[in-house]
């Protein structure tokens, strides 16, 4: 190592906000304007750290000020890394390109002074022009590396032209595939389980935790989750501990944690899931009312908390501001009604609760009988708010509603039924304005769906 000074460069955090359009992939650019590097040429939202700022502050921080798009730090994943030198100066820099699949708002032009335009764009048909910087790092994402080099020589151009002399050189990562697993997820699942022999991808596609498969040595079957943040994993893993148990065979078993990785390995329960499965009345009746047993519980499988002093129903304004661009007339009238409503409403008491509470999330055996899996949504919450999503299933079938609650082995009171009410509004305009940012049609048609029954009758 020679005595001089250490090298230091520069760190760029560039955003690929990525969505699904109607040929495949899209991301957001903006053309960049005014006395700035590389105006008029298309670019990724990006910028560089402040003093003292971690990169994922930045490229969240970035967004916001650029696109007015807010991000939380569980829903940003790390996909290349460029190691830059432009074609004027001697110095280099590293570009860290982040991928959101997920976020509030809708994007536009926040800097008019540095940016002129602003759209998506599919990944495989970039427009001209471009920094050629940018189109590097989406060159490796596309192809799925996690790095490269792209030295530029002097008097290269800004701007990638096609025909241009390549000066990126991709990078490859470790292999995947088969029972390759990331290598600190396998050390872990090893530790827990012994050898694995085989790895399976059944991540659920719209979501940002990955899910495995993994079979062992001795022919033994589990499945290893890892979370896509803290809160996830703190959830799932405190749910399991505290409060799954009660269920019985009808969930997994936590099998080991590592808070480091936020990762799970849970036992495999045996079904089909009952997402898309087509029953008769009967048969679809006896699993609600199964589900009601299972909800309930739940729900007795910890002792009552009091509700904090916080509004519960404080975060509904900030889900009408995203959601506002997508909602029918009268929506947001009725949930500023229940708003209110919701307000006025004895503070009820918490119970420990599933927090996604669906078909997506129930494998149905061959004895009829239901299972639950997911828990990375669990928390103390209203027993009502668990019945939120399920809900969605009862329209038009009060005999499936029926079944749940003979199951849960009870009716709701009059002030529950109006909390499910106003519950499932608040629900339905964060699906609407999740569903219609990020190309999720069935989220979205939940959520209007729900609202119209409630304009309409008021009751489930």
């Amino acid at each position: 190592m020679s005595g001089g000074a250490r090298y230091t460069v520069p760190v760029d955090v560039h955003l690929i906000l990525r969505r699904d359009g109607e040929t495949g992939p899209e991301v957001l650019l903006s053309r960049r304007a005014g006395p700035v590097y590389a105006s008029g040429l298309w670019h990724l939202p990006s910028g560089h750290l402040d003093p003292g700022e971690d990169m994922l502050a930045a490229v969240i921080r970035e967004a916001r000020e650029e696109t007015g798009v807010v991000i939380g730090p569980e829903d940003v994943t790390a996909a290349v890394t460029v190691h830059h030198r432009p074609p004027v100066g001697a110095h280099s820099r590293i570009g860290v390109f982040f991928e959101v699949r997920r976020w509030s708002g809708r994007p536009e032009v926040r800097e008019p002074d540095r940016c002129d335009g602003m759209g998506w764009y599919p990944l495989d048909g970039l427009p001209d022009p471009m920094v050629a910087y940018c189109r590097a790092g989406l060159d490796a994402y596309r192809a799925g590396l996690p790095a490269a080099v792209h030295f530029q020589r002097p008097g290269d151009p800004i701007r990638y032209t096609r025909g241009d002399p390549d000066r990126s050189r991709p990078l490859p990562g470790p292999p995947v595939g088969g029972a390759e697993l990331p290598h600190r997820l396998r050390t872990f699942a090893e530790q827990a389980v012994g050898r694995i022999t085989e790895a399976v991808d059944a991540s659920w596609a719209r979501t940002g935790s990955r899910v495995w498969l993994i079979t062992g040595a001795g022919g033994g079957t589990w499945y290893l989750k890892r979370h896509r943040g803290p809160k996830f994993h703190e959830r799932e893993v405190a749910a399991y501990r505290r409060w799954v148990p009660a269920l019985g065979a009808h969930a997994p078993r936590l099998v080991a944690a590592d808070p480091a990785a936020c990762a799970v390995v849970v036992t495999p329960l045996a079904g089909r899931p009952l997402h898309g499965m087509v029953l008769d009345a009967a048969a679809e009746a006896g699993v609600q009312q199964a589900l009601g047993r299972l909800a309930s519980a739940l729900h007795h499988s910890a002792p009552e908390q009091p509700v904090g002093a916080a509004s519960a129903a404080a975060g509904v304004k900030g889900r009408l501001d995203a959601a506002r661009p997508y909602l029918a007339d009268g929506d947001e009238d009725l949930v500023l009604a229940l708003a209110r409503t919701y307000e006025d409403l004895p503070r009820p008491a918490l119970v420990p609760t599933h927090g996604d509470l669906q078909y997506r999330n129930v494998l149905l055996g061959e004895d009829g009988e239901p299972r639950l899996f997911d828990f990375e949504r669990s928390e103390y919450g209203t027993a009502t708010r668990d019945m939120v999503r399920l809900s969605g299933t009862w329209d038009g079938r009060p005999d499936l509603r029926a079944a749940f609650l003979a199951g849960y082995g009870r009716p709701l009171t009059p002030v529950e039924e109006l909390r499910l009410d106003c519950e499932s509004a608040f629900d339905a305009v964060s699906g609407i304005a999740y569903g219609s940012t990020h190309a999720d049609p069935e989220v979205a048609e939940r959520g209007r769906r729900t609202l119209l029954r409630l304009r309409v009758t008021g009751r489930p």
